[in-house]
């Protein structure tokens, strides 16, 4: 058994240009990391809001052994099913009681080392959901009686609601990245208890627009303050991420390593 373990985070899958990315440019990573797991962030790739059953079906054929999420998970009404069957795709622990499907669970890699994924969802400029600390905390100590290796997901909007979670947890989890934003933060790190943390792990989509859709669009949308249907953007397609190595033994983070890969597709 090897004495760390790998995982690889893609950011935000946006649309059919963030699942373009994936499929082509994630086995060149899984031949260069070697990851013994792959997770990606999909609340996204269904047009950019949303995933349906069959997108998620798609990401999965594409190496993705996990896939996280985040407020637009419900954007699609036949996800509601799907995700009640489907221990593969998390929606964010932090939803109310009744909400279907789960927020965490544990994963068996091929190693035979087991890691815990935690989908949190923040509270600030979000949904009115329940505390993302007192939860995250609550799961990780759970998930920690049956391995040190727990990686957590945090979907939120504001740098300082991630990085509190990041720091709340700091010798709990093994990793706390954040999602939502797709914009990709340099403050990669691992923390004094061996947690490691970014504020925001990107997006894997088309750059060549406003968070990964069309710039004239968004641009009206402010300057008429009127409704602008958005739509997905397609040029200047990357797929970020990062790349975690976490000891076995103790959970503690080795080191993370932020990824950002152009897709040269124009």
């Amino acid at each position: 058994m090897n004495e760390d373990t790998k995982i690889l985070f893609i950011g935000d899958i946006i649309g059919k240009p963030g699942r373009i990315a994936v499929r082509e440019l994630l086995p060149r990573l899984v031949g260069e990391y070697s990851p013994d797991l792959v997770i990606a962030n999909g609340e996204n790739a269904a047009g950019g809001f949303g995933i349906t059953a069959e997108v998620a079906e798609e990401i999965k054929r594409l190496q993705v052994d996990v896939i996280t999420s985040g407020n637009h998970i419900w954007d699609k009404k036949d996800i509601y099913d799907y995700i009640r069957n489907e221990k593969r795709l998390l929606r964010p622990a932090n939803y109310p009681p009744g909400a279907p499907g789960a927020g965490w669970a544990v994963f068996e890699c091929a190693s035979g080392v087991k890691v815990g994924v935690v989908n949190l969802l923040g509270r600030v400029f979000m949904d009115n959901v329940d505390c993302p600390f007192r939860t995250g905390r609550e799961i990780v100590n759970k998930i920690r009686e049956e391995t040190p290796v727990v990686f957590v997901d945090i979907h939120a909007e504001t740098t300082s609601e991630k990085a509190a979670i990041g720091w709340y947890l700091d010798g709990l989890a093994s990793a706390v990245v954040g999602t939502h934003t797709h914009i990709q933060t340099s403050d990669e790190r691992v923390l004094p208890n061996g947690t490691a943390f970014i504020t925001d792990a990107g997006m894997t989509g088309p750059t060549d627009s406003v968070i990964g859709m069309q710039k004239d669009s968004i641009i009206q949308r402010f300057l008429s303050q009127m409704p602008v249907k958005f739509d997905v953007a397609a040029k200047g397609i990357e797929l970020q991420g990062v790349f975690v190595r976490i000891n076995n033994s103790n959970g503690r983070a080795a080191g993370i390593e932020r990824i950002k890969i152009p897709f040269r597709n124009e």
